[in-house]
């Protein structure tokens, strides 16, 4: 839902979906691995001619910070402009991630603030690293879904249809993913 409700709030040609390599930060358990993760977004990514698979960080070695993806991404796509998708609550804490500035650098920033989230901490790290005006608010629905609560509901048993596409959902199930 961010992805297109950033493309029409910020008239965004195309949303590069991108799933982590190596998370330095956020450790899950289970740990489904990277190219699973790449799996899940290839089927979220079926048939939307908007969104597109992007296995930058599950092709290389090493932790997956974004100032380095960036780069990457700037290199492979000279002239193209970026924005940085995120949640304020991730926003909220850029400041503390490593190259912040590069990031801000190489990339505007799009903020969607979901329920319960850390929108005004956002603006004031936003703020602090001098850079208010590389980013915008995405006004989103609220729908108060988040990768931990599916995550949790898959563990529990509980149905999550409707939470992800029916594909992601079919293939979770089948693997048996986050399943307790």
């Amino acid at each position: 839902m961010l992805a297109h409700e950033a493309a029409a709030q910020l008239g965004l040609e195309r949303v590069l979906l991108v799933p982590v390599g190596v998370s330095p930060y956020k450790r899950l358990e289970p740990e489904p691995g990277p190219l699973v993760r790449l799996e899940m977004v290839r089927l979220a990514a079926a048939g939307d001619p908007l969104l597109q698979p992007c296995d930058i960080e599950v092709a290389r070695e090493g932790p997956s910070f974004t100032y380095r993806t960036l780069e990457l991404l700037s290199e492979r796509h000279p002239g193209d402009e970026f924005t940085f998708l995120m949640g304020a609550d991730v926003a909220a804490g850029l400041e503390e991630w490593k190259e912040p500035r590069r990031v801000l650098e190489l990339a505007r920033l799009g903020i969607a603030a979901r329920p319960g989230s850390r929108l005004a901490a956002a603006r004031r790290a936003l703020e602090r690293l001098g850079a208010s005006e590389r980013a915008t608010i995405v006004d989103m629905p609220e729908l108060g879904i988040s990768s931990s609560e599916i995550r949790r509901r898959i563990a529990a048993g509980r149905p999550i249809r409707y939470l992800v596409p029916d594909a992601v959902a079919a293939f979770l199930s089948e693997r048996g993913t986050y399943a307790a």
